[in-house]
C-alpha cells in the first residue's frame, strides 16, 4: 500500500504538501497539487481514514435515527444523507425507532463520543427532557416541542397550505384529511396547515371529515378512505399526510367505484419515488429531500468543528408535483 512519503518522493514534493492537498486545503500552488493529484493516482494511495480519525479524536461514524425504514421518505432520505456524509468521510450507522418513546430512548443511550461523533434525529415522541445529549446533533423536521439543538426541514404548514388550496382551486368544497395523530409533531403543522387554507377559502373545518392514523402505512390510509365514503355526505377531496396513505385512499376508492379525480381529488405529501408511478400517478408536496439531506450533514459538520456554534434553524424548499390524481391530463 502506498504511503504519503512514496507519493511525496514521486511528485518531489514534501509529505506536508501532500498531506495538504489529501486533506483538501486550498493553500497549495497550482503546479505541486497538479505533481501530488498525478502522483496520488499513479501510486493509488488511499489514506487511512481510521489512523486520520484517531488522531482528530474522532470515530469517523455518525448516527441516523429514524422511525421507520419501510416508509419510503425514511428509506429515500437515508440514502441522501449517506451520501452527504461521505463528502465529510463519515461513515453512517442507522437506528430505526418505530417512532416510540421506548425506541427513541434507546437510541439516544446508545450515543456515545464513544461510538459516534454526532448525530441526526428524526424523533416523533421524544420530550424535551430527553435532548441532554452526549454528541452533537441536528433534528430533522418542525417539532412541537423547543429544544436547543439545530433543526433543518420544510415548512409544513405553508407545504398544507399550498396542497389544499390547489384542490380549493380545482372547485372542492368538501375537502378531508387523513393522518392526524397526537404525537406527530408534523401532523400538528399540516393539520394546521389544512385548517388555514380552509379558513381563508372561507370553507367551514369540520371534525367528522379529520380522520387520524395511528400509522402512516397504506392500510391505514384505505381504511380511513373507507370510513369517509361510508358518511352520508362524503368528501370530494382528500388531503393525506403522507403518500402512503395516499395510495391505500386511491386503493379504498377504486374498490368503491370512486373515480379519482373525477369524483375525488387527492393529495399526498413526501413525493416518494412511487408516487410517480401509481395509477393514477399521485398529487404530492415535494420535499426537497436533497436538500435537507445535506443542510443537515453540514450543519452537523459544523458543530462537530466548532462545538459552540449556535443553534440553527433551516428551512429547505417544497414544491408541489401535480399529477393525475386531482388533474385529469
Amino acid at each position: 500500500m502506498a504511503t504519503l512519503k512514496d507519493v511525496a518522493r514521486l511528485a518531489g514534493v514534501s509529505v506536508k504538501t501532500v498531506s495538504n492537498v489529501v486533506n483538501g486545503y486550498s493553500f497549495v500552488k497550482p503546479d505541486n497539487r497538479r505533481r501530488v493529484e498525478e502522483a496520488l493516482a499513479a501510486t493509488g494511495y488511499r489514506p487511512n481514514l481510521g489512523a486520520r480519525n484517531l488522531r482528530r479524536g474522532r470515530t469517523g461514524f455518525i448516527a441516523l435515527v429514524l422511525p421507520e425504514l419501510s416508509i419510503p421518505y425514511f428509506a429515500e432520505l437515508a440514502g441522501l444523507v449517506i451520501a452527504a456524509a461521505q463528502e465529510h468521510e463519515w461513515n453512517v450507522l442507522i437506528e430505526q425507532t418505530f417512532g416510540t418513546l421506548p425506541g427513541e430512548r434507546l437510541a439516544l443511550a446508545s450515543l456515545g463520543p464513544h461510538l459516534v461523533d454526532a448525530a441526526i434525529l428524526s424523533p416523533e415522541a421524544l420530550q424535551e427532557s430527553d435532548f441532554d445529549l452526549p454528541v452533537p446533533a441536528v433534528l430533522l423536521g418542525e417539532h412541537a416541542i423547543e429544544v436547543p439543538i439545530s433543526r433543518v426541514g420544510i415548512d409544513n404548514v405553508q407545504a398544507s397550505v399550498a396542497a389544499v388550496q390547489h384542490l380549493i382551486s380545482l372547485g372542492r368544497t368538501r375537502i378531508a384529511a387523513i393522518g392526524a395523530h397526537p404525537h406527530r409533531g408534523t401532523a400538528a403543522l399540516r393539520l394546521e396547515g389544512y385548517r388555514a387554507a380552509l379558513s381563508s377559502a372561507g370553507l367551514p373545518f369540520e371534525q367528522e371529515l379529520v380522520i387520524p392514523a395511528l400509522n402512516y402505512h397504506r392500510a391505514d390510509g384505505a381504511a380511513a378512505m373507507k370510513a369517509l365514503l361510508d358518511m352520508k355526505n362524503p368528501p370530494d377531496a382528500v388531503f393525506c399526510f403522507n403518500d402512503l396513505l395516499a395510495i391505500g385512499a386511491m386503493r379504498a376508492a377504486g374498490e368503491r367505484f370512486v373515480r379519482v379525480p373525477r369524483d375525488l381529488a387527492i393529495v399526498g405529501f413526501d413525493n416518494n419515488e412511487e408516487s410517480a408511478y401509481s395509477s393514477p400517478s399521485l398529487t404530492t408536496v415535494a420535499p426537497d429531500k436533497a436538500a435537507i439531506a445535506h443542510a443537515a450533514v453540514d450543519l452537523l459538520h459544523r458543530h462537530v468543528v466548532s462545538p459552540d456554534l449556535a443553534r440553527e434553524d433551516l428551512e429547505t424548499p417544497f414544491s408541489l408535483q401535480v399529477r393525475e390524481s386531482t388533474v385529469t391530463r
